[in-house]
């Protein structure tokens, strides 16, 4: 994206070159960061106006929706042969829960319908990012699950 050029053309390198969105400086770790001026001046012209930071249930909902999401395009892309193949992945690769059966049982259990529309919400109000896979799409119309 632009911004991130911009960020770049400007010298907000980060950690390395000691500016990014954030200053830094002695301390390595820890502590409060001052926000870079010049970053900040370039991600202003890029905020749209009225828009708020969303909330923590938003959040964690919008997180979780693009993964569930990009399991179902790699499903959909045969990257992977069938959805059991991404527990393993979910579990161990990024700590989702066990008991609760990766990303393919949430689409069953909360329903591949539901998943759309909440999608499609995001979609409306945040752009072609959460537009969701096809594969999903079409599970939502026929009723078809994806673990049985």
């Amino acid at each position: 994206p632009r911004v991130i050029e911009e960020l770049m053309e400007s010298g907000c390198l980060g950690r390395k070159s000691g500016k990014g969105i954030f200053m830094y400086g002695g301390s390595s770790k820890g502590g409060a960061r001052q926000v870079n001026p010049v970053a900040e001046q370039i991600l202003s012209r890029y905020r749209v106006a009225g828009q708020q930071p969303p909330a923590g249930e938003d959040v964690q909902w919008r997180t979780y929706l693009r993964s569930v999401n990009e399991a179902a395009l790699c499903l959909q892309e045969d990257i992977i042969a069938n959805p059991v193949m991404v527990i393993s992945v979910s579990y161990f690769g990024i700590g989702h829960c066990p008991q609760r059966g990766g990303p393919f049982q949430f689409l069953d259990t909360y329903g591949a319908d539901r998943f759309v529309g909440k999608m499609r919400d995001y979609q409306e109000k945040l752009g072609f990012r959460f537009e969701p896979a096809q594969i999903v799409q079409d599970y939502a119309k026929s009723g078809k699950k994806f673990m049985l």
